[in-house]
Order: structure tokens, then C-alpha cells, then sequence
């Protein structure tokens, strides 16, 4: 009986397995998309330029600031992305429908200066690094990513375009890789982000104010809200969810996990940066880092070689994620404002104006590399822009999301409301810091 039970369990065992692999591909963390790409799209070179500032000039306290800006920012993108899966329209067209124009028309022009300015950053940052890994021109390389992402998005259609950015995720990883090369006092980072030694000076608001405004950025509200919509038209018989209630439950509690699991993946790699600059950079007296290929370079000496390349490879991959974010926002927010045919599953023939906007931001963006705007220049005034915009374009975000004629049954619940009315309040003390001379 005994052997007759033990040959029975393997069969027992591999008989279930189809079943429980059948559960895990319907687990909403096996749809990922969205979420995802946002989330590491937040953490573009200049964002990690930003961290990389705070990490090597306040140390280990700053940390703090990343574990409170991770439900703000999560409760902020899933409901972006709320708006597109309930509303089957982008945030620039719900906006258009629900405020006066100059409403729409304020909010999409400053992003578009913001976003070419981001993406001017970015691009350099990615040349400069470029040159450091291959020896190659850094002037070379920016038209060679320039030209690459853009070609990625204006001929590759969508479904096999983002299955290319969802790999580019993993280069996140660097980050926590890099901590594996230098000694990390875990005790001091635990006690140091519940409990940080806060310097109560305008130079350490103004760093706040920074990783805040990096964390929190107005492109990526369009852009989430937008792949809501791209992934919905992608899916055969696919509707917006309020002409289809069916639907609803499974696909508000897919966007719940994918957004959350992705800010958070984000929001962890950003206190890695911080970490990792903190624990070398800092400790070793530099405290001043104006690029994220400096941050790269600094880290040779003191973390060894490797530490550098992973880092630089890191920076290399969230730009080619984080520029065709950009680029991409710009479009869907200028051709839902302007009623232009949009999309990049369509064909550039079929979506003229939306392509062009992303091939100009993209264009213009390389053109400023050749002008007397420095990189670091470029990214001042993009964080300036996004700090002013994010505060009014957030409130704006939770009137659309609590308004029952735009939303229906589907409106956010109290507690989601409440963090996202505090984060327009801290958002906005940040944007009044901003001037505060340092």
C-alpha cells in the first residue's frame, strides 16, 4: 500500500501542475505592462542625475524621502491609469471634455516644453555615458540613440514595441547590483530612513523638492493613461469599462497590482541610487554631481570598475525607456488636445500629427546638445516646469477621477482621494520651495 501511495504523489503532483501554472498567468502580476514601463521610465538619467545629487550630499539622510513618496506616487498613477481603462481616452482628451481650454492648453504646451527639455538631458546623459563605456563620440552616440528610439516608435507597431521596453526593465537591477560591490551598513540605512539626521537648510529642501519632482512627473500621467487605452484597443473586443461592467473587477484589480508593483520597483531602485551614491560617493567627501555619467565615473575609484560599468549600463537602459516616454507623452497629449488620430500601434501614415510631434520633440532635443543650453541647464528648467505643472494638473487629475459623469460607478474610493490631496499639498509646498533662494 505504502509503495502504491508513493508512486501515486509524483503523478498526484505533475497532474496539478497545469492548474496551478494556469493560476499564475491569470494572476494580475503576470499582465504587467503599463505600470511597469512607467515606473521605470520615472527613473530617466536625469532622474537619476537627481538621485545620485541627493545621495552624495546628504547621505544616508535622504533616504527617507523615497518610502514616503511611494504611495503618493502609486495612488497618482493608478489613477491616471484608472481614467484611461474606465474612460477609453487619454488624460488630455478627459480633460478637454471637462475643463475650459485654457485649462487643456496651459497643461499641454508646458509639457511639451518640459518634455523636449527632459528629453535634451536625458539624451546627453546617455551620449556621455555611451562615451565612457565605448570610447566612441559622445555627440556620436546622442544621434545614434536619438535616431534608434525614434525609429523604434515611429515603425514598430505597439505590441511588439512594448514587449522590447518591458525587457529594458530589468536593467534596472544594476542599482541593487552595485550594492553588492562596496560595504553597506544596514543597521545605519534602517535607522537613517525611519529616523534621518534632517539638515533644516533651503539647500536640503531644494534637494527634496528635486527627488520629489523627479518621483512625481507630469509625463507620466499621460503616458499611463494613454497605454491603458493602447493596450485596450489592442485586445480584440476590448471597451472602455464603463460600456462593459463585466470587465471591470478583473481589470481595475489588474491596474492596481501592475501600478503599485511598478512604483514600487521604481521607488526601490530610486533608494538604491541614493543608496549606493551615499555609502561611496558621500563618505568619500564628494558631494557635488552635475550628471548621471559623473556619478558613473566617480563610482570607478571608489567601487571599482565593475560598480561603474553596471551603473553606466543602467543609466544606458532607462533611457531607452525613458526617452521614448517622453517623446511619446508629448504625442498623445498635443493630438488628443488638437482631435488628431493617435496611437503606436497606427501607422505613421495614419497618425501624421501624433508622429510628428514625437519626431520634433525628439529632434528639437538633439538640436539643444548644439545650442548654449548645457545639459544640466536643460534639466533645471524641465524640473521647474514639471514642479509648477504637477500641482494643478494632480488636482485636476483627482476632479476627473471623483466626477461621477466622467467616471460612473468607477470613481476613486476616500482613501486614494485623501493621498492624492496630500500630495497636491506637499507638491505644492515643493513647487514654493523651488524659490526659495539656497
Amino acid at each position: 500500500m505504502s509503495e502504491e501511495l508513493l508512486a501515486d504523489r509524483p503523478r498526484s503532483w505533475y497532474s496539478r501542475l497545469p492548474d496551478r501554472l494556469a493560476r499564475l498567468r491569470q494572476h494580475p502580476l503576470a499582465k504587467v505592462g503599463p505600470g511597469l514601463i512607467t515606473g521605470v521610465a520615472d527613473d530617466d538619467p536625469s532622474g537619476i542625475a537627481t538621485y545620485s545629487q541627493a545621495g552624495a550630499q546628504f547621505g544616508l539622510n535622504i533616504l527617507w524621502a523615497m518610502p514616503v513618496s511611494f504611495p503618493m506616487m502609486a495612488v497618482v498613477q493608478a489613477t491616471c491609469a484608472r481614467i484611461g481603462r474606465v474612460t477609453g481616452r487619454g488624460l488630455a482628451a478627459n480633460i478637454k471634455s471637462a475643463f475650459p481650454p485654457v485649462v487643456l492648453y496651459v497643461v499641454v504646451f508646458s509639457l511639451l516644453i518640459a518634455n523636449i527639455l527632459n528629453i535634451a538631458a536625458d539624451v546627453a546623459a546617455m551620449g556621455e555615458v555611451a562615451e565612457l563605456v565605448t570610447g566612441f563620440n559622445r555627440h556620436l552616440m546622442t544621434m545614434l540613440f536619438v535616431f534608434g528610439t525614434l525609429a523604434l516608435q515611429v515603425f514598430i507597431p505597439y505590441h511588439r514595441y512594448v514587449s522590447f521596453l518591458k525587457w529594458l526593465t530589468i536593467s534596472l537591477l544594476a542599482y541593487a547590483a552595485v550594492l553588492f560591490t562596496v560595504h553597506v551598513d544596514w543597521n545605519q540605512v534602517a535607522l537613517r530612513t525611519v529616523w534621518p539626521a534632517i539638515t533644516p537648510t533651503s539647500t536640503y529642501a531644494a534637494v527634496v523638492v528635486g527627488v520629489f519632482g523627479t518621483t512625481i512627473s507630469p509625463y507620466l500621467f499621460f503616458w499611463q493613461a494613454s497605454e491603458e487605452v493602447e493596450e485596450m484597443n489592442a485586445a480584440p473586443e476590448a471597451r472602455p469599462l464603463y460600456e462593459d461592467s463585466a470587465k471591470a473587477p478583473g481589470e481595475l484589480n489588474r491596474i492596481g497590482w501592475d501600478t503599485w508593483s511598478g512604483m514600487l520597483y521604481s521607488n526601490l531602485t530610486a533608494f538604491f541610487i541614493i543608496l549606493a551614491t551615499a555609502v561611496t560617493l558621500n563618505v568619500a567627501g564628494i558631494t557635488q554631481i552635475d550628471t548621471a555619467a559623473q556619478a558613473a565615473s566617480a563610482l570607478r575609484p571608489l567601487a571599482g570598475p565593475f560598480a561603474a560599468l553596471i551603473f553606466a549600463l543602467g543609466i544606458l537602459g532607462v533611457g531607452l525607456i525613458g526617452v521614448p516616454v517622453l517623446a511619446g507623452s508629448a504625442g498623445y497629449a498635443l493630438a488628443e488636445a488638437m482631435g488628431w488620430k493617435f496611437g503606436l500601434e497606427r501607422a505613421p501614415n495614419d497618425a501624421r500629427g501624433f508622429y510628428g510631434v514625437i519626431a520634433i520633440s525628439v529632434l528639437l532635443a538633439l538640436i539643444i546638445q548644439y545650442s548654449p543650453i548645457t545639459p544640466m541647464n536643460a534639466l533645471f528648467w524641465s524640473a521647474v516646469i514639471n514642479g509648477l505643472l504637477a500641482v494643478p494638473l494632480i488636482a485636476v487629475i483627482l476632479l476627473l477621477a471623483t466626477d461621477p459623469k466622467v467616471m460612473g460607478p468607477y470613481r476613486i474610493g476616500a482613501i486614494s482621494s485623501w493621498i492624492g490631496w496630500i500630495t497636491v499639498a506637499l507638491m505644492g509646498v515643493a513647487a514654493v520651495m523651488m524659490f526659495v533662494p539656497a
